[in-house]
């Protein structure tokens, strides 16, 4: 799911806007933290996340664990921030999976 430099850079332009949605704690990415995300990445596609200073991972290494772990793609990392993009999926789909997986 690569993105044009077009796209990318009209992301990042709007997530100018966006107050941080997932929060990362002092344990770093847990398993709470990629549910956390997944939920706001199925409501948005486009998620601000904010590290703790006391978080014991890098904010990229956080970011791109976190994209990996979800099917996304990381838009950018500036200071402790980082911003995710994951398009949505039509909601036929996502029940069909939902069902499946059950």
């Amino acid at each position: 799911m690569a993105l044009s430099s077009k796209a990318r850079a009209a992301l990042r332009a709007e997530c100018n806007q966006l107050q941080a949605t997932v929060h990362v704690g002092k344990d770093g990415v847990t398993q709470q933290v990629i549910q956390s995300l997944d939920d706001a990445l199925r409501t948005r596609e486009l998620v601000k996340i904010a590290l703790n200073r006391t978080a014991g991972v890098s904010v990229k290494a956080a970011a791109h664990d976190l994209a990996a772990a979800l099917g996304a793609e990381v838009i950018q990392t500036i200071g402790k921030t980082a911003t995710v993009y994951r398009k949505r999926e039509d909601r036929e789909t996502a029940e069909k999976k939902q069902r499946e997986s059950r």
